[in-house]
């Protein structure tokens, strides 16, 4: 297996380039915790014309709901959540200036488009490895939407922070190159 990449965030489109599917890379740097909720009260915050809690520009989102840390831990498990729940969302975001979505899960195609209009991927986290996940996240703080409880909207600040690369600013998606190594050819 080769050896993961080492990214330091935030994104950018120089060091987008260079990413394809199937690369494994180690984040390190800050990311923000949105899910369902969260992406609901950024849309209407543009719409309204409002700024966001965070710059955009170059960030990276994980989709994830944290469990209660330990003492002397900053977050408890910290697996992904299913991505497709902010499809409706992720386009708007992308064109705002996002570049990383951290999750588990296909994405719709109009996700991808937008992640190919204007260079943005769409990284793999290890569902079911939460715990082993945290030890990455070295620091976590709740920004916005508070009331949210575990959807509030937080700030991580992780070192070597393991994902995949399923979407790359290509069109290429790790999912539909492993279906169709797999897929038996007829004779």
């Amino acid at each position: 297996m080769p050896e993961a990449k080492k990214i330091t965030l935030p994104l950018t489109d120089e060091i987008l380039k260079d990413l394809r599917t199937g690369d494994n890379l180690l984040l390190t740097g800050i990311i923000y915790v949105a899910r369902d909720a969260a992406h609901k009260r950024m849309i209407e915050a543009l719409d309204q014309g409002k700024p966001l809690p965070f710059d955009i520009k170059g960030a990276t989102v994980y989709y994830m709901g944290p469990t209660p840390a330990r003492p002397g831990r900053a977050i408890g498990s910290a697996g992904p959540t299913t991505s497709g729940r902010m499809d409706a969302y992720a386009p708007r975001l992308i064109a705002e200036g996002l570049k990383g979505m951290i999750g588990k899960g296909l994405r719709s195609q109009a996700v991808k488009d937008a992640m190919v209009k204007h260079k943005a991927v769409y990284l793999g986290a290890i569902g079911g490895a939460g715990a082993i996940i945290s030890r990455s996240i070295k620091k976590a703080e709740v920004i916005a939407y508070e009331e949210l409880g575990a959807e509030a909207l937080r700030r991580l600040e992780v070192e070597d922070f393991p994902v995949t690369v399923v979407n790359d600013i290509y069109g290429g998606d790790l999912y539909e190159q492993g279906k169709a190594k797999y897929q038996i050819k007829a004779s």
